[in-house]
């Protein structure tokens, strides 16, 4: 498939909740920048601790993960906002060790709508939608 790299941006979904009430600032909400590299292997969008501790957000429970190394137990992170080339949407987040790299899993990839181009080494829209972001619901 080749190593496919995306910018996305995470914002704390709760923080997002209490600006549009008008309880925080909006610039206060917390959100990061940063690469991620697209991996089907992934299931969810998984972030480098220091990262899901800078958003702030909360834990939600532990669950088993099957890793290269065997079956682990990983935190769940509560609803974060992601948005990748301009389409956005809610994810649970997993946390990496330090100094690992984002991983921009199959669920959200599914959720936006987006396909891997192999031969580009990129993201485009689902082509059966033409493109265009379309949710299936059968």
């Amino acid at each position: 498939m080749g190593r496919i790299v995306v910018p996305i941006v995470v914002e704390n979904m709760d923080d997002r909740d209490r600006a549009e009430r008008g309880e925080m600032a909006r610039e206060d909400v917390r959100r990061i920048e940063v690469d991620a590299l697209v991996d089907t292997g992934a299931r969810f969008l998984c972030l480098p601790a220091p990262l899901v501790q800078q958003l702030g957000l909360r834990f939600d429970r532990t669950r088993d993960s099957l890793t290269v190394t065997g079956v682990i137990a990983l935190d769940v992170y509560r609803t974060a906002r992601l948005e990748v080339q301009g389409r956005a949407c809610s994810v649970e987040v997993m946390p990496l060790p330090a100094g690992r790299q984002a991983l921009l899993g199959q669920i959200p990839l599914e959720t936006l709508d987006w396909w891997i181009d192999t031969a580009n080494h990129k993201l485009v829209g689902n082509p059966e939608h033409g493109g265009e972001w379309m949710a299936e619901v059968f």
